[in-house]
Formats: C-alpha cells, sequence, structure tokens
C-alpha cells in the first residue's frame, strides 16, 4: 500500500511540473506588470524550478555524473526552495499590502540562503543532499534544521493569512486563487513538517506519502496562479457570445441609423467576432451603447404608444411578462426600422413616444451596463424570431 502511494505521487511528478511551468509561462506578461501578482508568480516559478530539479529523472542522471556534480544540483535545488518560501511570504505581504511582512520576508529569505550556504561548506565532504531512511542527514542535521524551518515557518503563515482573506475579499477570482495555493502550501506544508519529524525523532510512517505531497501542491499552485486567467477565459467566452446573439439586431439597426456606429460593421457575424473592429473587450460594449442609440433614434418613426399596444397583444396571447417587453420592443423596432428605410418622415423631438424599458433607462442614466446587455439579447432574440416578422408584415 505504501509502495503503491509513493509510486502514484513519483507518477504525478512529471504532470505537476508541465503544470506550473504552463502556468508560470502563461502568466508571465500580465505577472509581471502588476506588484500585486509579481510575488505570486516568483514563488511559483521557483517553485517549479525546484521542483525540476527534484524529479526523480534528474537526481539519478545528476548521481551518474558524481558526487560533485549531485552535490551541486542538491545545493542549488535547496536554495531555490527557500527562495520559493521568501517569495510565498512576500507574495502574502503584497497581497495584504504588509509592509513589514515584505521587509521581514525579504531579510529572512536572505538570512536563510546564506545559512544554508554556510552550513553546506562547513560540512564534511559529501554528495546529492538527502534525508536517508536510516542514517544521518546529508550533509548535517543545522543544514536541514535550517531548511525545514524556512518551508514550515513561511508556509504557515501563508496558509493562515490566505485562508483569512479569502473570506473577506469581495473577488470571487482573488478568493478562489488564495484558497487554492493556501491549500497548495498546507501540502508543502505537511511535506516539510514530516520531513522534520524524520531529523528530530526518526519518524519515517509518513515518508511514503512525501511524493504525491508534494506533487498535488505544484498542480494547486499552477491552478491558483491561473484564476484569473480561466476567469478571463470565461468573461471573454461570454462577450462572444452576448455579441453574437445581439448582432443580427444590431446589424439591422445600425443599416437603418448607419451613423451610431463608431466602425463600419464587418461583412457577417464570423468576421466581425474574429477581427472585431474595436478591442475585444469594448466589443460587448459598442455593441449594446449603438444599440440602444439607434433604438433612441428609431423611436422617431414608431407610433405613439406602439410599446404598450404591443405589449398589450402579447399579454392577451398568454407571453409571460419577463419576455413581453422585449419582445413587444422587438416588433416596434421592426416596424420603426421599415419605416425609416422607406424613407418616411420621423416625428422630430418626439423621441419619447416610444417609452424606453426599465433595463434601458436605467443603463442609460448610469446603470448596470450588463442587465441592459441580457436584456437586449432577449430583444435580439425576439426579432429575430418568425412569429414576429410575420406579424409586423401583416400590420
Amino acid at each position: 500500500m505504501a509502495a503503491d502511494l509513493t509510486d502514484f505521487g513519483n507518477w504525478l511528478a512529471v504532470p505537476s511540473v508541465v503544470c506550473l511551468w504552463a502556468a508560470v509561462l502563461l502568466r508571465a506578461p500580465g505577472a509581471l506588470r502588476s506588484p500585486q501578482q509579481r510575488g505570486l508568480w516568483l514563488a511559483v516559478a521557483t517553485a517549479a524550478a525546484a521542483m525540476t530539479l527534484n524529479l526523480p529523472e534528474v537526481v539519478a542522471r545528476a548521481m551518474d555524473r558524481g558526487a560533485a556534480y549531485a552535490h551541486t544540483i542538491g545545493l542549488v535545488r535547496n536554495l531555490i526552495g527557500v527562495l520559493s518560501a521568501g517569495a510565498v511570504l512576500y507574495f502574502v505581504a503584497a497581497a495584504t499590502r504588509g509592509r513589514r511582512l515584505q521587509l521581514a520576508s525579504c531579510a529572512a529569505t536572505v538570512a536563510w540562503l546564506a545559512a544554508l550556504v554556510a552550513l553546506d561548506t562547513a560540512a564534511p565532504g559529501h554528495g546529492t543532499h538527502t534525508m536517508p531512511p536510516v542514517g544521518d542527514p546529508v550533509p548535517s542535521l543545522a543544514y536541514w534544521l535550517v531548511l525545514i524551518s524556512a518551508h514550515v515557518i513561511a508556509n504557515t503563515v501563508c496558509v493562515g493569512l490566505c485562508w483569512r482573506y479569502s473570506r473577506r475579499t469581495g473577488s470571487r477570482g482573488l478568493a478562489a486563487g488564495l484558497r487554492l495555493f493556501g491549500l497548495g502550501t498546507a501540502l508543502a506544508g505537511l511535506f516539510w513538517v514530516a520531513y522534520l519529524a524524520k531529523a528530530l525523532f526518526a519518524s519515517t510512517w509518513a515518508m511514503p506519502a512525501l511524493p504525491l505531497l508534494m506533487n498535488l501542491h505544484g498542480l494547486l499552485r499552477a491552478a491558483a496562479i491561473l484564476v484569473p486567467t480561466l476567469f478571463t477565459l470565461r468573461r471573454t467566452f461570454a462577450d462572444i457570445t452576448t455579441a453574437w446573439r445581439l448582432w443580427p439586431l444590431w446589424r439591422d439597426l445600425v443599416e437603418a441609423v448607419p451613423h451610431v456606429a463608431l466602425n463600419k460593421p464587418r461583412s457577417s457575424r464570423v468576421a466581425e467576432l474574429l477581427w472585431p473592429p474595436v478591442q475585444r473587450d469594448l466589443l460587448v460594449y459598442r455593441k449594446v451603447i449603438e444599440t440602444r442609440d439607434a433604438i433612441l433614434i428609431l423611436g422617431e418613426y414608431a407610433r405613439p404608444g406602439a410599446l404598450e399596444q404591443a405589449r398589450g397583444h402579447l399579454a392577451d396571447h398568454g407571453i409571460p411578462e419577463q419576455r413581453r417587453t422585449a419582445a413587444a420592443l422587438a416588433r416596434v423596432l421592426k416596424d420603426a426600422r421599415r419605416a425609416k428605410l422607406a424613407g418616411l418622415p420621423g416625428q422630430a423631438g418626439e423621441a419619447a413616444a416610444l417609452e424606453l424599458p426599465a433595463a434601458i433607462q436605467s443603463s442609460n442614466e448610469g446603470g448596470d451596463l450588463a442587465d441592459e446587455a441580457r436584456f437586449l439579447v432577449d430583444v435580439a432574440e425576439a426579432y429575430t424570431s418568425p412569429a414576429t416578422t410575420e406579424e409586423v408584415n401583416a400590420s
């Protein structure tokens, strides 16, 4: 059972390292520009480097190349691990705006690194750094206690602050990232506590689980650093979906009132989404604003009371209240657009003849643009409905 646990943990080593490096590379451009994210990125990047040097294949090749080379790889791995622990503290300090903790994390990291180099130099000649199942730690017990203390202290502080601030923040993305990072750090903390038990009490019962703890920690930290990317992808997908659904309504209204469009429309809906005429994150914003402006102008071509008349007609046909206003506006817009394209005179100065629905009014007065976008999507669905087209053509 213990051997199976160790084998599974070792099997996870490569996927964990690959996920860590993928997350580091994907987040590098944004993280390096953001002081709040830089510490998190550095913590994950250094953890990825340390775990890469700890891969079973890397360790085996280092041993094959001789004791001196194995010693160098082991020392570099431990130093990078301590740098990762310091970066963890720095990330927590940056996320909590703790200036004193930031300075303390930098000072502690320098002290830990210097102590490790000094203890390694003072130890008798040795190969790779290890904590063998039987026998004394290499290069010395003091070296391992300094190394373990760095990780245990950094991980304990990190877990506590991640948990506390994940419950306080109003951002779901930040809360998810803190919890994932805190959970991964907790697993790393258990890893080093097991090493502490081995160093002080020769306890080895937890050793078979250590590869699994460390590699699960890597996967969770990779997930934590990717949370902003996942939220961005979700928002981008939602924007693309909204723009796709708005396009038929927007295209027809802009065709009737072309001057409301900031840019000339693309030839097709696919082209509009693949090569948007504005920045992609502004695409839905522009579609909503231009659709609303076109509705305001086409209001001059609507018959007075047309919207309420259409609502009453839909109520008589059992259309639910939440769909009634959108469907009524879609019918009035079809009629108004047809009048505009036919060259019929509008009612200049009487745009109020088309009373704006509440969703458009509130957004026009500084309300929630997302609510207006959802309402206009409902209008677009009703606008493209064959039933709407048939009723307008029959009127």
